[in-house]
């Protein structure tokens, strides 16, 4: 499944594209996060004093390593809706959303073998420091599945900055963004287009129209999360796909439906107007 590190490693490869610098290595990332946890979770005395001397100095000069933890309040791997505003900067990480995991399937096998390449998409949102409300800032993606390091570093980036659909993202937008990673698995033919399942399946489409092909997806969330019917979602599929037929005649048109799931994880950066931070948990996919 997508992990904290990976929604790091976005923010890190767009920070670092913005800064025209080298960006860290996915390893690299993995390393300095498991010892950020292990110096975060160093045991404190009676006197609310930390028994490790280094534990303070090593947090901070992670931090300076991975800009992102500099907005670092609260870390969990089980964080499930908002908190309230801390006094410290943060990131927020939430684990994967019920309606669109499969984590509690995974065997012993999987959790043991590392996932090492995947189709998959990197989508932004900016988040309102005073509402928590997001708004889709960039998305895109492929199904071919791509070697992690080079696919989310090129699809952060890519999305970011080449969705046609929004100005390039800035470096001054950065504390206010969101980023969700999301993992595409269990790729299956629909036997018609009704053959799908709410907040469980993302959708692919593909047809062919007066001699024109048409294709378009949405993720797994988007039909529930706009409170959609099946029916809503086939023909906002199809006028995403750029299809202006008449509504009422889409099932004429000779749909083929793709259902897949999606593993994601989503952190975003979200200082409030007293400097702290708030960890709200809202995931939006396009």
């Amino acid at each position: 499944m997508a992990t904290v590190e990976h929604c790091l490693y976005c923010f890190e490869s767009l920070a670092a594209h913005l800064a025209g610098r080298k960006s860290l290595a996915l390893e690299d990332i993995e390393k300095l996060y498991a010892e950020f946890c292990e110096a975060d979770n160093t045991p404190t005395g009676q006197d609310g004093q930390t028994e490790s001397d280094t534990g303070g100095s090593k947090m901070g000069a992670i931090k300076k390593r991975i800009p992102a933890l500099s907005r670092l309040a609260k870390t969990s791997s089980s964080s499930s809706g908002p908190s309230s505003p801390s006094s410290g900067s943060s990131l927020s990480l939430a684990t994967d959303t019920p309606d669109t995991s499969m984590s509690s399937l995974e065997t012993e096998t999987e959790r043991a073998a590392p996932l090492t390449e995947s189709p998959l998409f990197v989508t932004w949102n900016t988040v309102s420091a005073r509402s928590g409300n997001t708004n889709l800032r960039g998305c895109i993606g492929t199904f071919e599945a791509q070697e992690l390091e080079e696919g989310l570093s090129s699809y952060a980036i890519t999305s970011a900055i080449h969705d046609m659909r929004f100005d390039p993202i800035s470096k001054r937008e950065l504390p206010t963004l969101e980023v969700a990673v999301t993992l595409l698995t269990d790729f299956e033919d629909c036997d018609d287009a009704m053959d799908w399942e709410f907040g469980t399946h993302g959708l692919r489409i593909s047809f062919t129209d007066r001699g024109r092909r048409y294709g378009a997806t949405y993720l797994p969330d988007v039909a529930s999360e706009q409170g959609w019917t099946k029916e809503e979602t086939l023909v906002s599929l199809m006028r995403k796909a750029g299809w202006v037929g008449k509504k009422d005649k889409w099932q004429d048109v000779d749909l083929k439906v793709v259902r897949y799931q999606g593993r994601r994880n989503t952190c975003n950066t979200l200082s409030t107007s007293n400097g702290g931070i708030g960890s709200n948990l809202k995931e939006r996919h396009r």
